[in-house]
């Protein structure tokens, strides 16, 4: 039988990328790093094989999607801040029974989806830029096989995404598979606008945006999920959420919904970037 051996809500910023090359930035995210490095090892130390992540960054317009290919390689550059993540390499397996299970198992509770085994649909950063963090310094035979799940969701119901993780959590206990489950994504996502951007790389746009966000994260650290379920439309709304938040959805699905009453571990303290809002944080399973 299958299990999820540890699920986390983590940040992707590409700053982190641009935190390892020579210059002025250098080091700025050595925390973040450290988080994922941390995340990774847990995982392994419990026998984790695959990783699933619902990342963010992968927008979709209609359905719910799942890149499962066979194997993952290439090299990356954002088209989106292309001076921050450059000629990125990367090398994964993949895992397409386990995606082949979770797309069975979302379409049977009626949320449709397609799991795709396609050697041209490529990762995008929400999941590459984690795994490159929770890989550095692992041999090849240590590598966990990667799933990455489209969860900017641009036409879709929260509700739904809640749906689909639970629907995540049943497929993978009727595997074979030890998985790490990430939420890949920002808390509050209001970018700084442009003639700002630079001078904001390490702040909150809007110190409202701040003070909703820790206030969110005390919710975790106590365990408050009810009222975290209940406001979460209204803090993806307002708090301009990246993806609408699908990603927290679908995690806190996979974890039990409004009655998960766990305190969250936070790994990374809250940091803002670019103006937006970033965490690592660890939710028991």
């Amino acid at each position: 039988m299958g299990e999820v051996v540890l699920a986390a809500k983590i940040t992707h910023v590409p700053s982190m990328y641009l935190s390892e090359l020579p210059g002025k930035h250098q080091g700025c995210r050595e925390a973040a790093i450290a988080g994922h490095k941390l995340i990774g090892q847990r995982a392994r130390d419990l026998s984790a094989d695959t990783a699933v992540v619902f990342d963010v960054h992968w927008m979709v317009n209609s359905g719910y999607h799942i890149n499962c290919g066979q194997q993952f390689e290439g090299i990356y550059t954002s088209n989106e801040l292309p001076h921050f993540i450059k000629d990125m390499a990367y090398q994964y397996p993949g895992d397409p029974e386990l995606g082949a299970l979770i797309g069975g198992e979302a379409n049977a509770a009626g949320i449709r989806t397609m799991a795709h085994n396609i050697p041209s649909l490529e990762l995008e950063y929400g999941t590459l830029v984690p795994m490159r963090y929770m890989h550095m310094g692992v041999p090849d035979s240590q590598k966990l096989k990667v799933i990455s799940i489209a969860a900017w969701c641009a036409w879709h119901r929260l509700e739904d995404s809640f749906a689909f993780g639970a629907a995540v959590r049943r497929a993978i206990e009727k595997s074979d598979r030890k998985v790490l489950v990430l939420a890949s994504g920002s808390l509050s996502h209001r970018f700084s606008d442009d003639r700002v951007a630079e001078v904001n790389i390490h702040k909150w746009t809007r110190e409202f945006d701040k003070q909703v966000d820790l206030l969110v994260v005390e919710l975790w650290r106590q365990g408050r999920f009810k009222e975290f379920c209940a406001m979460l439309p209204d803090y993806a709304e307002h708090c301009y959420g990246e993806g609408k938040m699908h990603d927290t959805a679908m995690l806190l699905g996979l974890l039990g919904g409004a009655e998960y009453d766990k305190p969250v571990e936070i790994v990374t303290e809250p940091f803002g970037s670019s103006g937006t809002g970033q965490i690592n944080a660890i939710f028991p399973v």
